[in-house]
């Protein structure tokens, strides 16, 4: 009797491991933040190679969308989620939000990308200072070549950020006080914050208002030269142009910028794991890799597609950007907000 019941027991963790596959195609659902977006035709290019349907449901910010995933963990809300980034990850992976796998087509991704078994690297963007070369030109101010220089008082005024609280840039930049000015020492990142705010810094709730709002460089209206943005905002300016200009109007502070890697997982239970490692696969491959640039405006992870013109032409990458480890990250982030928000915004 121990025998047969062992015998059944095999079998169905066989059927139940191989159902999705053997129920042929399937519905995939895609969770996502509110900024993913593609191409007409992408998606619809893997559902019609694979036979398979994917349903799109966005879930607000990455913040929200971990926090949903990790509420609903034992009847997940999705079978794939796209865009837990660099500042959440840790969370999402203390959890057991994933399920272990790894594409093929990893060894197209730089190592430095990858962290973990449970998800791939699918894209990456750099959170950096930006400025206007023209309205800094005309007031004989050079740019900053460091974030240190931005408490000098010749840059009294002239920088806008956003509130990490309330805003992903923002968080990136408080993230890269951190790891470049560290906790101990002489002159901690609290220090660097507390000279920011006496040499009249101008904070926002989220980056349109400061880049559009405040800024005076590119699409800006306003009248502050240096904000906190992306690496990607100058081919942005260019692109969006009419008429294109032959040059982008904003610089941007390459020792300033840190790096956000947005991941792809197998949310943990989900009952078409199978159909859902399919779609990992395609997320990696050329024809979506290649179509991420002009949609979201951040670096595809395989190394191998070809990029934009203007993400050749007008864009300046760090040699090394700033990082810091997820699981100190998510360790550490709601006190580092919450000290922030002591200094700056008493």
């Amino acid at each position: 009797m121990r025998t047969v019941a062992l015998t059944l027991g095999l079998l169905m963790l066989a059927t139940a491991c191989g159902r999705d596959a053997a129920e042929g195609p399937q519905t995939i659902r895609l969770v996502t933040h509110d900024s993913f977006v593609v191409s007409e035709g992408i998606i619809e290019a893997f559902e019609s190679e694979t036979g398979h349907t994917v349903e799109l449901l966005q879930a607000g910010d990455a913040g929200t969308m971990v926090n949903q995933a990790i509420l609903t963990k034992d009847n997940p809300i999705g079978d794939v989620m796209f865009g837990v980034d660099t500042t959440f990850l840790g969370r999402a992976l203390d959890e057991g939000l994933f399920e272990a796998y790894q594409p093929a087509a990893l060894d197209t991704v730089p190592d430095q990308l990858e962290v973990s078994d449970r998800v791939t690297p699918i894209d990456f963007g750099d959170v950096c200072l930006n400025y206007d070369i023209d309205g800094l030109q005309e007031a004989g101010i050079p740019p900053p070549a460091e974030l240190a220089d931005l408490t000098d008082p010749v840059y009294a005024g002239r920088l806008v950020v956003q509130n990490p609280a309330t805003s992903s840039p923002g968080l990136a930049f408080l993230l890269a006080t951190v790891a470049t000015f560290g906790e101990g020492g002489d002159y901690p990142w609290q220090s660097f914050w507390q000279d920011l705010v006496e040499n009249d810094l101008v904070v926002t709730s989220g980056w349109e208002d400061a880049y559009y709002g405040e800024f005076s460089g590119g699409s800006g209206t306003g009248n502050i030269p240096i904000v906190v943005s992306y690496a990607s905002s100058p081919p942005a300016e260019v692109i969006f142009a009419d008429p294109r200009p032959e040059q982008a109007p904003t610089g941007v502070v390459t020792t300033s910028c840190f790096r956000q890697v947005e991941y792809a997982g197998i949310l943990a239970g989900s009952p078409v794991a199978g159909a859902a490692r399919e779609l990992i696969d395609y997320m990696l491959s050329p024809a979506f890799q290649e179509d991420i640039p002009l949609n979201m405006f951040v670096f595809p992870a395989n190394q191998q597609a070809a990029l934009p013109p203007e993400f050749v032409e007008f864009v300046q990458l760090p040699e090394e950007a700033i990082t810091l480890p997820p699981g100190e990250i998510d360790a550490n982030r709601n006190r580092w907000i919450d000290e922030w928000t002591e200094i700056v915004l008493p």
